[in-house]
């Protein structure tokens, strides 16, 4: 699963599994760019994420993320991704078209610590659920999308970034 100069490399996991913090390290190694899709989202509608949420719906905001995410056309970009994205076939097609898919895994008890219940945070979670059933619930569909899947309860950032690239190589990590 090489990665080569037109592709991109996306990142995808529930909240707190480390996307943000991982991209711009991949990116740096790589020497590409990094894209934060719930960025895109905020600057496509000039507001934060949370107030995109609330005024679009919880329906509203997945149809406003399909649409970007799916009309996006980047090379050379480690792309990461918000945790709701796996909720839309057709975002999940399109980066899967663009290149590489990693599953950044975490267990609920990190999850939890490092998420707590999501105050604070643009955080999709359907009515009549909470941040742990959402968490349940994302878990296989990540991993039904992704190509290979980091495990980044313990790992430090380095080390996450090191064990993805060995992989993409097909190095032992």
């Amino acid at each position: 699963m090489p990665l080569d100069d037109s592709m991109c490399l996306t990142l995808v996991g529930i909240a707190g599994a480390g996307k943000s913090t991982l991209a711009p390290l991949l990116a740096a190694e790589l020497g590409w760019e990094w894209l934060d899709t719930d960025r895109l989202i905020e600057a496509t509608h000039g507001e934060s994420l949370q107030a995109v949420m609330d005024a679009a719906g919880l329906e509203g905001f997945l149809r406003i993320e399909e649409e970007v995410v799916s009309r996006l056309s980047a090379q050379r970009c480690v792309i990461s991704t918000g945790g709701s994205v796996i909720y839309s076939g057709k975002a999940m097609q399109r980066l899967r078209l663009l290149g590489p898919i990693v599953f950044l895994d975490i267990c609920l008890p990190v999850f939890k610590e490092r998420v707590g219940g999501a105050e604070g945070r643009a955080f999709v979670c359907p009515p009549g659920m909470c941040p742990d059933d959402v968490y349940a619930e994302r878990r296989p569909l990540y991993a039904k999308w992704a190509d290979f899947t980091v495990c980044t309860d313990a790992m430090e950032p380095d080390a996450a970034v090191r064990r993805i690239i060995h992989t993409l190589k097909g190095d032992a990590a």
